[in-house]
């Protein structure tokens, strides 16, 4: 039995993304599913990153450059993940994925993307189909 958005915990929302929306780049994604997804690949990076760190601190190659390919295929397969998601919760603005390329404009760009998405979506059927909060 699935469970209802409503009753998804933070690892829920991670595991919607990766599992079942891998390279999803179609419809519409909450704030919650974006920011929970962020999160927890946030959560990971930590302690591969401070894997990484102290194997070189410790002078300990073996160990640092482990550190280093967990934490590099990490993010080689949270590339696509990640990439989805943003473009769905851009979708969710009423708003082209093609969007995601404002974060190569210095400085405001990325001030820019932030505030849209930490937008609430739009309400009701858009370009991109329902609203995820409230579908039907």
């Amino acid at each position: 039995m699935e469970k209802h958005e409503s009753n998804y915990n933070l690892f829920d929302w991670w595991k919607k993304v990766v599992f079942q929306n891998y390279a999803n780049f179609s419809g519409r994604a909450r704030r919650a599913e974006y920011w929970n997804f962020v999160l927890v690949n946030f959560l990971i990076y930590i302690p591969l990153y401070a894997f990484s760190i102290g194997g070189i601190l410790n002078d300990s190659q073996s160990i640092g450059f482990l550190g280093m390919g967990l934490f590099g295929l990490f993010g080689l397969a949270m590339f696509i993940p990640s990439l989805a998601v943003l473009v769905r919760r851009l979708h969710d603005l009423n708003k082209s994925g093609w969007y995601f390329l404002m974060y190569l404009i210095p400085i405001a760009g990325p001030i820019i993307m932030l505030v849209w998405l930490f937008t609430d979506g739009n309400r009701f059927v858009n370009n991109y189909g329902e609203d995820p909060k409230n579908p039907g």
